[in-house]
């Protein structure tokens, strides 16, 4: 596999303000070769940015892993823009829904495994392992789910197929090679991971591409290769061709049949083991439950090479010896193909890793192990599982450092974790924008609802926004209330500024849905209404430039929502803005809001301190606003009533019903692949309501 392609950023914008100076040190750090090194950037500073530029100097694979997934979906589509020509990928969990097994001793239940999984990602998932055993340009996104157990690489590696106009193929042997690697065969409409051979035509479809590739065949040998789009279907003389491909195996979970006998015995004596230690004990029924469900998985594996909950044997398939950490994506990274002549590369320092947000993400990758460990000892102490399961687990921390090499923790606020081992803190304070961190302004607690009403009032008249935090879900709820039917015209003097404006208020918490939060923080930036109140306004990875001012009231609680971190998160809301500030409520100064104002004062002071010397004039960010969810009607209205307008001038009968799901399969699938999670779900929702509306039909 050659590797020739190299990292080429392509955009518009020059580095500016302090990325400059951040990118030289980063470099700087990473050929000095230090291991750990953070980039200190505050809310605005432009961090994917001078991520970028670094990924471009280094020329390396880069792994970048984010906290949850939206975010992921958000930087995959940053870096696809700014590095068009190479391959971004995007690697989360690929369920839905997910309630893993588990076992309840004090009440005797049993909870099955049950999982959805999104069609989308998987393809996704596969598309970005190919490619790191395929190519070196490579950029992953990925969430912690980068940490679980995947199919070992060797064995994903040795079976990809790599076929080329010209090379000599062989029908039966190609066809058993296929299935081996859970393709399937079909005479119908290709899906992925199935193919279909049509006498010298042969036509699959990969697991990570919804395209179809079509083989025309002559006396043994490819003669051409095409790429179909499976809506157009073949079209002689315009469907492109390809002189090679790359087929990945349609699931990462494989055992080729010459290492099936062995993982089949190496199971069996672990089973009997078991059961001799049940069995001494006098746990009869554990034994019992064992042996059962064992065989049938090995009946299942024997058979088919496959079966349900498969990764619970991954030690044994894969050949590990118990304890050893799993294979992860981490583990692709490593044989990704060597800079100078396409060789497996096998030394974990070869690819860089950048941790987005690490004082979130951090966290969740220490904690992971400990979580699934205590569900699995149950379920191997009852007989559900082999013990050998335990050994399909995310990754312990430990195990993730060794396997990883360079690293750089981006964050606005570095937890004391990343500043202790970093090798070096880069600081990115100055924007490229010029706008300076917000002004500070400190009022007691007491009144201070008094004190924000009038405040908020002379931000509404401006057009600006207000973001207003509290500490619990009922008072965000009840101070929403409270603001909406404030009346107009009041007889307190402190309060006549509101007179002219009536205060058009919404909240935001953990109970509102994810497709109602990103309505109402559409609808904010609109104008639509004008206050947003919520408990914890950082889950959103907020971008609002139209906000001016913050409240943070009872900021003298401490406690996680008042932490040092998140005040100086809370405070940077209101960077994007010339005229933003901050109004913090707090009847004595607590060592969290000391330290966060000292902070934001400190970066206040370098950045007027540049913009003075440069002669720059600061100015509000203007983005345009993206409402990702369809508006049918002014109301924007659910999928239901959607539907019923959609449905108005179709006739009611079958064909046209599924005429209208096959239009709405292929919108959620395009939504779906540009990564607007949110409006493929909505369409996945008219999809089933449409579904509903076949039965019954007429055809």
């Amino acid at each position: 596999m050659e590797s020739k392609e190299i990292f080429k950023l392509v955009s518009k914008n020059r580095p500016a303000g302090d990325q400059p100076r951040a990118i030289d040190a980063l470099i700087s750090g990473l050929e000095k070769d230090y291991r750990r090194q953070t980039l200190l950037g505050v809310t605005g500073s432009g961090k994917t940015f001078t991520i970028a530029n670094v990924i471009e100097r280094v020329q390396k694979p880069t792994l970048v892993i984010a906290h949850n997934k939206t975010l992921a979906a958000q930087l995959t589509n940053e870096f696809r823009e700014l590095f068009p020509e190479n391959s971004v990928n995007y690697f989360v969990s690929y369920y839905d829904y997910y309630q893993p097994e588990a076992y309840m001793p004090t009440s005797d239940t049993y909870i099955a495994k049950e999982a959805m999984v999104n069609d989308e990602i998987d393809k996704l998932r596969h598309a970005a392992t190919t490619a790191l055993l395929t190519r070196r340009d490579v950029i992953v996104v990925a969430s912690v789910s980068c940490i679980y157990g995947l199919g070992a690489p060797e064995v994903y590696a040795e079976n990809i197929f790599h076929l080329k106009v010209g090379g000599s193929i062989d029908r039966p042997k190609f066809v058993r090679k296929l299935i081996e690697l859970q393709f399937k065969r079909t005479n119908a409409d290709l899906k992925r991971g199935t193919f279909r051979l049509r006498g010298d035509t042969w036509e699959i479809m990969p697991p990570d591409r919804e395209f179809i590739y079509r083989f025309e065949v002559e006396k043994g040998a490819i003669r051409n290769i095409f790429e179909v789009n499976p809506v157009e279907g073949f079209r002689p003389g315009i469907t492109p061709q390809k002189l090679e491909v790359f087929i990945a195996p349609a699931r990462h979970f494989i055992t080729p049949s010459e290492e099936r006998g062995r993982a089949i015995t190496a199971i069996q004596a672990e089973l009997k083991e078991r059961l001799k230690k049940f069995e001494k004990e006098g746990k009869l029924l554990e034994a019992e439950r064992l042996e059962r469900r064992t065989k049938f998985d090995l009946a299942m594996i024997r058979e088919v090479g496959y079966c349900n909950g498969i990764e619970n044997y991954s030690r044994h398939l894969s050949g590990r010896a118990a304890g050893e950490p799993p294979d992860t994506l981490l583990d692709y990274f490593s044989r990704s193909p060597k800079a100078n002549d396409g060789e497996q590369s096998r030394t974990t320092a070869d690819f860089l890793t950048v941790i987005d947000e690490s004082h979130v993400t951090v966290p969740q990758l220490q904690g992971m192990y400990e979580g699934d460990a205590s569900r699995k000892k149950t379920l191997i102490e009852y007989g559900f599982r082999l013990p050998s399961a335990a050994d399909n687990r995310p990754l312990k921390f430990n195990e993730f450092e060794k396997k990883i090499g360079r690293i750089i923790y981006t964050s606005a606020t570095p937890s004391h974790y990343e500043r202790k081992v970093s090798n070096q803190t880069v600081e990115q304070i100055i924007r490229p924008t010029g706008l300076v961190d917000p002004e500070i302004v400190m009022r007691p607690v007491r009144g201070q609802i008094d004190d924000l009403i009038p405040r908020i009032a002379e931000r509404v008249a401006k057009k600006e926004r207000v973001l207003v935090t509290t500490l619990t879900k009922r008072m965000a709820e009840d101070l929403t209330e409270y603001l909406t039917n404030l009346q107009p015209k009041t007889n307190n003097k402190r309060n006549s500024s509101v007179a002219s404006h009536e205060l058009k208020v919404a909240y935001l918490h953990s109970d509102v849905k994810t497709l109602d939060r990103i309505r109402i923080l559409t609808n904010l930036r609109k104008g639509n209404f004008d206050v947003l109140v919520g408990v914890n306004l950082l889950r959103e990875g907020l971008d609002l430039p139209e906000v001016s001012l913050v409240a943070i009231l009872d900021a003298d609680k401490e406690g996680f929502l008042r932490s040092e971190t998140s005040l100086i998160q809370t405070i940077g809301r209101a960077a994007r803005n010339v005229a933003g500030q901050v109004v913090i409520y707090a009847d004595h100064i607590t060592g969290s809001i000391r330290r966060a104002v000292d902070e934001t004062e400190r970066r206040r002071r370098l950045q007027i301190a540049y913009n003075a010397k440069h002669g720059i004039t600061p100015q509000t960010i203007v983005k345009a606003i993206r409402d990702i969810l369809p508006e049918f009607d002014e109301k924007g209205k659910i999928a239901e009533d959607i539907l019923k307008f959609e449905l108005k001038p179709i006739p009611k009968s079958k064909t046209a019903l599924e005429r209208l799901i096959a239009e709405k399969t292929q919108e959620m699938k395009e939504a779906a692949k540009q990564l607007d999670f949110e409006l493929a779900a909505i369409l996945r929702d008219e999809l089933r309501e449409l579904l509903k509306r076949t039965k019954g039909t007429k055809s």
